[in-house]
């Protein structure tokens, strides 16, 4: 099933008409709806026809607004941008988003926060010349930032503020979008790895909510390290890898003179950063004295510490090697 997910994907990328788009779209669509479906996950079953359901919705609309081509262009490129924001789940089409979140296992919310809006985005920055569809990213970009930002701040599960912090980090993609295509596809690649390095960490500790953080004050140190990295380096504090994107982009804003995006944009990402230290505190700070015998799987986390530790401080190596260069 992740095979034919990614072969949705890319056929998506690959299509020349918004045909064989919607038919990567579908592809992608029931490919997915098996990996929500296991078992181990408690509440499979709902999350799987909401997300069914808001996708069915998207694509409907997708279908509909071919008809609206016979009478005014502009509207029928309205009409499709709309699906695919109701498709990735950006504000203020974000409702069903955080809800599923909470009925994934970790592997399936990093798919979702990552390869289901690659398509997506893809065919939203092929509308951005369009002046209508223009204003709809700039207006989704605003409300995104702002959603994002305040909605993760009194949640106490980890996956609703992962959910708040993609909604986050979509309004960024968008404004790249805005500027320059290939802007937006190194901001994604990053977030990527960055969203991969805190994915992997919370599905090999199994923790869920913030009351699990303290369960890990008796975790090896090293292990708390590369948690505290990660999610750093995915609010954006230099010197990490994840400050790396939004450098490039607060310079192109600057050059293209974007300064109210680019004021919402960055106290947005200080109200993230204020989410990300609240997970953190309780990890660094508390200690609290466990009588439950450890858990064996956390003996042996070289591999996954040394992966983690490389995404997050690999810019750091960059000056260096354009040195030997």
């Amino acid at each position: 099933m992740f095979f034919f997910l990614l072969i949705g994907v890319l056929l998506t990328l690959s299509s020349t008409s918004w045909f064989s788009a919607w038919a990567g779209l579908e592809l992608n669509l029931l490919a997915f709806i098996p990996l929500i479906t296991s078992k181990n996950n408690l509440y499979h079953s709902e999350s799987a026809l909401s997300y069914f359901l808001i996708q069915a919705l998207g694509s409907a609309l997708l279908i509909f607004s071919a008809s609206l081509l016979l009478i005014n262009t502009s509207f029928f490129l309205l009409i499709i941008s709309i699906s695919l924001f109701l498709k990735m789940g950006a504000a203020p089409f974000h409702f069903w988003f955080p809800k599923i979140m909470e009925g994934l296992n970790w592997p399936q919310t990093f798919i979702l926060m990552t390869i289901q809006k690659l398509a997506p985005m893809f065919l939203i920055s092929y509308l951005s010349f369009n002046f209508l569809c223009s204003s709809l990213i700039s207006l989704i970009t605003t409300l995104s930032a702002i959603v994002g930002a305040l909605g993760g701040l009194n949640q106490t599960k980890l996956r609703k503020l992962m959910a708040f912090s993609s909604i986050n980090h979509m309004a960024w993609m968008f404004s790249a979008i805005l500027m320059n295509h290939s802007s937006w596809i190194l901001y994604f690649t990053f977030y990527f790895f960055m969203t991969f390095s805190i994915i992997i960490l919370f599905f090999h500790l199994k923790t869920f909510f913030f009351t699990q953080l303290l369960n890990l004050s008796t975790t090896p140190l090293y292990l708390k390290m590369s948690l505290s990295i990660s999610l750093l380096s995915l609010g954006g504090l230099p010197p990490f890898s994840g400050f790396f994107p939004k450098w490039l982009l607060i310079q192109e804003m600057i050059s293209y003179k974007h300064y109210f995006f680019l004021f919402i944009l960055l106290t947005s990402a200080l109200i993230t950063l204020y989410f990300y230290l609240r997970m953190l505190y309780p990890l660094m700070v508390l200690s609290v004295p466990q009588m439950k015998k450890k858990n064996l799987s956390l003996k042996s986390p070289l591999p996954l510490q040394t992966t983690t530790t490389f995404l997050n401080l690999f810019c750091l190596l960059m000056p260096s090697m354009f040195f030997l260069l």
